[in-house]
């Protein structure tokens, strides 16, 4: 079976903090980007996604796709590249732990405070996040008792989570706090993160020209 590893994506969406971890596993893969409303609605790219969103990944016969489980399937599909705990390890609790609490909780109270929907006091029990204080309250603890987001080692989990602290204080949805400057400034200066930054960032000047 074919082993080919296909990314399928957009210069301008979510799907860039997959090409950071793409750059950080190592290997070679494709690229195959996508227009919003156009081929990510066509039929072919909907039997891969039936979302019409990116990214989404193949890795010979299997497809998977949201941001988060792409990069803990890649995490544990080239194991040399060292970007998951071993399993079973206290470690591997806390990646899973903010792995997925970036995928929750941070995602929908970023997601809401950017949408300006704002949980009634009295409400805040049916929603997984509660509010956005709490949840940056949360990750910001994290962030002080460990240098990376699930101990003291680079992971998955802070290609993740640091992309949405990133991108949330870029945009004024997450607060530009001492521990979150600290933590983006050490993970986004990693060489995989710049080198992904570029391709994108030349893949939207490339598309600016172009109309």
């Amino acid at each position: 079976m074919s082993d080919e590893l296909i990314f399928y994506t957009h210069p301008m969406s979510r799907a860039r903090l997959v090409r950071w971890m793409l750059e950080e596993v190592g290997r070679p893969y494709t690229t195959k980007i996508l227009e919003f409303g156009h081929s990510m609605k066509a039929p072919d790219y909907l039997a891969i996604n039936p979302m019409g969103k990116v990214p989404a990944i193949r890795h010979g016969e299997t497809v998977v796709t949201e941001a988060a489980a792409i990069c803990a399937y890649l995490a544990d599909a080239f194991p040399e590249a060292g970007l998951a705990p071993p399993p079973g390890s206290r470690e591997r609790g806390s990646y899973y732990r903010w792995l997925f609490f970036a995928a929750g909780p941070l995602e929908a109270a970023v997601t809401d405070k950017a949408l300006g929907f704002q949980i009634p006091s009295d409400r805040e029990a049916m929603v997984g996040y509660g509010n956005i204080e709490r949840t940056l309250a949360a990750l910001e603890g994290a962030l002080y008792r460990t240098e990376y987001i699930a101990g003291d080692r680079f992971t998955a989990a802070d290609v993740y989570a640091g992309s949405g602290i990133g991108w949330g204080m870029a945009y004024g949805k997450v607060d530009r706090r001492p521990a979150f400057e600290r933590y983006w400034t050490l993970i986004s200066e990693r060489p995989a993160a710049i080198r992904a930054r570029a391709i994108d960032d030349a893949l939207v000047e490339e598309r600016r020209k172009a109309s």
